[in-house]
């Protein structure tokens, strides 16, 4: 029998966080309503789908955070995929401003799971909590997808080498 070599990391948070950065993805808003204290959100690059049958995203939010609060509150919340011209939404959701929703246009339909940014987004989830899982200093949210909602076609927001880009045009 043959020992398995000894495993030394050379992982660091730093480099982690370099490596990452080369994996581009889309730029998402998760969004939910407060109990007594408004809407809370978010800017989100972690979303991923994971079922079809039935319909189940992921995003992965920070412990701690008010919107994972409030997602936890009320059992609900909203995936507002950004377009190509919401770098600014993207960033004052990423900036912790308590007043984030006095700054853009949202709407809260009926049967809506959470805020719509209906100017910045080009599709919304609307997402009923299904399950978490903390992992490190993130919860990962487990979300069962009620209604799609697709807004005038705009490209995607992608972040990546810790810049925001469109996608190209052909």
């Amino acid at each position: 029998m043959t020992e398995s070599p000894t495993r030394q990391s050379t992982a660091t948070p730093s480099r982690f966080r370099a490596m990452m950065s080369r994996f581009p993805s889309g730029v998402a808003v998760v969004a939910a309503d407060g109990r007594d204290d408004g809407p809370w959100g978010m800017t989100c690059s972690s979303v991923c789908s994971v079922s079809l049958e039935p319909l189940t995203l992921l995003v992965c939010l920070r412990t701690g955070s008010p919107t994972l609060r409030a997602v936890l509150d009320c059992g609900q919340f909203s995936v507002n995929l950004l377009h190509e011209r919401a770098r600014d939404t993207a960033e004052l959701f990423a900036s912790g401003d308590p007043n984030r929703f006095d700054r853009v246009r949202w709407e809260r339909p009926p049967a809506a799971a959470g805020p719509h940014l209906v100017a910045d987004a080009h599709t919304i989830a609307d997402c009923w909590l299904d399950d978490t899982r903390p992992v490190g200093d993130h919860v990962v949210v487990f979300g069962v997808v009620g209604a799609i909602t697709e807004l005038p076609a705009h490209r995607p927001l992608l972040y990546g080498l810790r810049e925001y880009h469109s996608w190209p045009r052909r």
